[in-house]
């Protein structure tokens, strides 16, 4: 009997005898876990470290080319403010020179004009608000229009003279076109579609910006128009279409995208 009670009671001793190393156990897979999501964060603030180096590094080569210079600016918040539904607040203010209706860029290109000011933050209305609108030309000649916002979707080109050739590839860049606030040379978009019959009046173009607008992160404060027209300097390069092999005809070569 004595014999029968010690092996009945061997497996709940062990139990209770092994809530200590449990508790130990536990506390290390705790710990484990802590510094493992410690090092995801890492990991992330290092990757967001390295794409804001890379946009900054893009933001000054464009400064440079144009000749004018910038104050970077974190994006802190998305509108709406004061009536505007695409804006974004940054971290840049009038103790930093940003004053209202100072041009904002990115690195790729145009992002809005600067609205309302702060000592320590602006508010940026996006070149993609339904109300606004910019003056611009296209890149190679000096036909002049207007682009306009229309939120998340392509701008729509309209030319001032209706009998502007516009097509397919076309590039705009800010132009002199009215009171515009915006800096002069500033990459606009590329013309993706063409409404209407060619020769047609009132013609329109739709075209994707250069500026991805869903994603904005680090964008620059011009605080001061170039002294000289950049012209088309600014523009990315345009892709280089590869060399036609041999059974492959014209209508099968693809066209530059002009994509920076």
């Amino acid at each position: 009997i004595q014999r029968g009670v010690a092996a009945a009671a061997a497996p709940v001793g062990r139990f209770f005898g092994g809530l200590d190393d449990l508790g130990d156990s536990r506390g290390r897979i705790d710990e484990l876990e802590r510094q493992n999501a410690e090092l995801r964060r890492r990991l992330q603030e290092g990757e967001l470290t390295a794409s804001r180096a890379e946009q900054l590094r893009g933001l000054s080569l464009l400064a440079g080319q144009g000749q004018f210079p910038v104050v970077p600016a974190t994006v802190t918040g998305v509108g709406p403010s004061l009536g505007f539904e695409w804006t974004v607040t940054v971290d840049a203010g009038s103790r930093d020179g940003v004053r209202p209706d100072q041009t904002v860029v990115a690195a790729e290109g145009l992002v809005g004009r600067v609205k309302r000011v702060t000592a320590g933050s602006a508010v940026i209305v996006l070149a993609i608000d339904p109300d606004s609108s910019a003056g611009v030309r296209i890149a190679g000649g000096g036909q002049l229009g207007v682009a306009s916002g229309n939120g998340l979707g392509p701008l729509t080109f309209t030319p001032l003279d209706p009998q502007t050739q516009v097509k397919v590839g076309d590039r705009l860049v800010t132009g002199p076109y009215g009171g515009s606030t915006y800096a002069p040379g500033i990459p606009v978009g590329e013309v993706t579609a063409v409404s209407g019959d060619p020769g047609a009046p009132a013609r329109e173009a739709t075209v994707r910006p250069y500026v991805g607008f869903a994603a904005l992160d680090l964008v620059g404060v011009v605080l001061a128009s170039p002294r000289t027209d950049p012209r088309d300097r600014l523009l990315p390069t345009p892709a280089a279409s590869p060399t036609p092999t041999a059974g492959t005809g014209v209508g099968g070569a693809p066209s530059p995208s002009g994509t920076p």
